[in-house]
Order: C-alpha cells, then structure tokens, then sequence
C-alpha cells in the first residue's frame, strides 16, 4: 500500500504551514502530499489565519520540494472556468518537474461559495459542469502540439484553442475522481479517471464501491486494474495512549471514534486498520493530518508504519 499525506488548509493555515509539512513528508518517505481545495472552515475552528488557494500552494511547492506527488482532493468545479484551470494546473505540473496530480470534483460546500462570491447552482448541473469541464481540461492537455482544440460545451466552448501550455506528463496529470454515486461517478472514472478514491469510506462499503467501478470500466471497455483504488483516513497514531490521547485532543476528535473511523491507536493498530482497506482493495491511502503543527506524527508514521505496509 502506497501512502500520502492529506491536509485541510481551511481549517486555517498559512503556506510556511503547509511547506513544513510538504518537507517533513517528503522526508519520511510518503510518495504525496495532498491539500483539499476549500475557502471556508468546518466545524468549531476559528479558521485563523484563513485559507490558502490550492493551485497557488501547490506551485509554490513544486518549487520547494523535490521528489514528493502533489495534488488537490479535491477542486471543485464550482470554483474555476476550465480554460484557465487547464493552464495552471499545467505550469504547476512543469514546474514541479511532472509531479502534479489533479483531483477534481462537482463541488458541494454551499457556505463557502456564499462566502466567497460563487455561484452554487444544484446538484445536477454542478455534475454537468464537473463533467463538462474534465472532457475539456483532458482535451486541452490532450491536443498535440501544433493543433488546435475545439468544444461546443453547454457552459463553455472552446474555438481554436492553442492548448498551451502542456504539462510534462503526456498526456496529463492523472486524473483523480472520488465519491460514492452508483452511476455518473464510475462513468466518470471509466472515461477519465487515472486513479478513484474513496473519502472516508466505511470498510464494509469499499469492496461493493470498488467492484462497481470495475463493473463499469468493464462496460467501457477499459481494464479496470488500470485505475488506482484509494482511501483517505484521518491519521492519529502515537506510541502510548497518552501520546494518542493528546493527538486527538490538539484535532477536537474521540479517541473511541478514531480507532473505529480512522487510522488511529497504536503502530499495530494502524498497520491492521490499513491491512483490512487493503484487503477490501485499496492500493493507496491518504493520512489526513489534522494538526499541522505535530511534524513529529508524521515522521513517526512514516518510520514505523509505511515500511511494514508497502507490500499490502
């Protein structure tokens, strides 16, 4: 099992925050590091200093780290026209040297759009326009050199587009598609989708989720194994159960709740919970770090968890 780190910025963070933590990863060998793209806080926080913009960080460290994957979980599509995101996610992806991975979405947090000045249409049309906007942003990376890209969209068209600029990777960043719907979500992956991941997902709900998504890559014709299958877990684990205690009091969370929802306890009590994803089909794991300032627990993790799970 290959394992990344997950952030959420919103909850209030600055970018010399997030850098730290991009660097500590890297260093204690976690193949990513992840950031959610969000404008507003959850849950009972101040959000102080305020949210920092996802395509704006991860540019910034592509430049500020050397080997570690970088991506979103994920944009949504509510925030960005699709010409314009093409050409960012594209320049973050040369100036890191090929490392970006785009995670994109219908969008679904309605307080932030009021807060932030966007619009929030319903859900079927923020599907139509994720969809919409992935063909697009693929096509765009897609179109050769030299040619030109052309899209009659239902929200956007595109006439004569030169395409420019291209990522590195050819012929894109992969494409990252998450969520539990039974129908346009698979589809989604079958076309598009170099990787699917699973937020949050309880463990008896991962094995039918993934076999749909299979199930539809076969009706697509595309051989199912090609897509990567990941999770995300919030990550709280310590050496006893006063370190364990403390890192789930500094998040605000139950430790009972962790140790059930999570990957959470002790190095033998994570290295099982990831066992069992794995087992259900999970390749790769996102660690949501909650506290940003406790560069201790991912060093920890990824001195004593990742190297007894990267054969799972």
């Amino acid at each position: 099992m290959d394992l990344r780190i997950f952030t959420e910025p919103q909850q209030g963070a600055t970018y010399d925050d997030l850098v730290a933590v991009a660097q500590a990863s890297e260093q204690a060998g976690f193949t990513g590091f992840f950031r959610s793209d969000h404008f507003l806080k959850m849950g009972d926080v101040s959000g102080y200093p305020g949210p920092t913009h996802a395509w704006s960080t991860l540019a910034a460290l592509a430049r500020d780290t050397k080997s570690i994957r970088l991506g979103t979980l994920v944009s949504p599509a509510t925030f960005y026209r699709p010409g314009p995101l093409a050409v960012s996610v594209a320049q973050a992806d040369m100036m890191s040297g090929g490392r970006i991975e785009f995670g994109f979405g219908a969008g679904w947090y309605e307080a932030e759009h009021k807060a932030y000045g966007l619009d929030f249409p319903s859900l079927g049309e923020r599907f139509d326009r994720f969809e919409e906007y992935l063909e697009q942003i693929v096509g765009l990376w897609a179109t050769p050199e030299g040619e030109t890209y052309n899209h009659e969209g239902q929200f956007h068209s595109f006439v004569d587009s030169p395409a420019l600029p291209k990522p590195i990777q050819n012929p894109g960043p992969p494409v990252i598609i998450g969520g539990r719907g039974p129908k346009r979500t698979p589809a989604l992956v079958a076309r598009f989708g170099a990787e699917f991941n699973l937020p949050f997902a309880p463990l008896d709900t991962v094995g039918p989720t993934i076999a749909r998504v299979n199930e539809v890559c076969i009706e697509h014709g595309r051989p199912p194994e090609e897509v990567v299958k990941s999770a995300a877990l919030v990550l709280c684990h310590g050496g006893s159960e006063g370190e364990i205690q403390r890192r789930a009091d500094a998040i605000g969370r139950d430790v009972d709740e962790l140790r059930e929802n999570g990957a959470a306890g002790t190095t033998e009590e994570v290295i099982a919970k990831l066992k069992a994803y794995a087992d259900a089909g999970i390749q790769r794991m996102y660690l949501q770090v909650l506290d940003l300032s406790d560069l201790d627990h991912i060093a920890m993790t990824g001195e004593d968890v990742a190297p007894a799970v990267a054969d799972f």
